[in-house]
């Protein structure tokens, strides 16, 4: 009995890990640069906040009072001698392995440009909220 119980717990398992990763976007890479942009609905957004221990720096996109998710936010990070290390559509939620160093994020929404800069070490996990007050 211990034997079909054990088993079953393990189906369970590998099951629920399946379902995660399904809801999880295809990772992209630009100029070297893995990351995941998602969080759609509730799985996928789960789904992306589980995996962000696995990326230095996490971003999150939202506005207005309620703090509602937001899609289309460009996004543009530069390192600190301004070379552009990455530039897409972004949001809700964006995870990105960047190497060690020091960044000027820039993520606009319907106009509106906030800036961030950000350190990101080699064993920490960053995450970056960008507010629009307008939603």
């Amino acid at each position: 009995m211990k034997t079909l119980s054990t088993a079953f717990a393990t189906a369970l398992l590998a099951a629920a890990l399946q379902a995660n990763a399904a809801t999880l976007p295809q990772p992209k890479t630009e100029n070297g640069v893995a990351y995941l942009n998602g969080g759609v609905g509730q799985d996928e957004a789960a789904a992306m906040k589980a995996q962000a221990k696995n990326y230095p720096m996490s971003m999150i996109f939202s506005a207005g009072k309620e703090n509602e998710f937001v899609l289309d936010v460009k996004l543009t990070i530069k390192d600190m001698g301004g070379k552009e290390i990455l530039s897409t559509a972004a949001g809700p939620i964006m995870l990105v392995k960047l190497p060690a160093g020091t960044y000027a994020v820039a993520a606009d929404r319907n106009g509106t440009t906030l800036h961030r800069t950000v350190h990101v070490g080699t064993k920490d996990h960053r995450q970056i909220v960008f507010h629009w007050p307008q939603a």
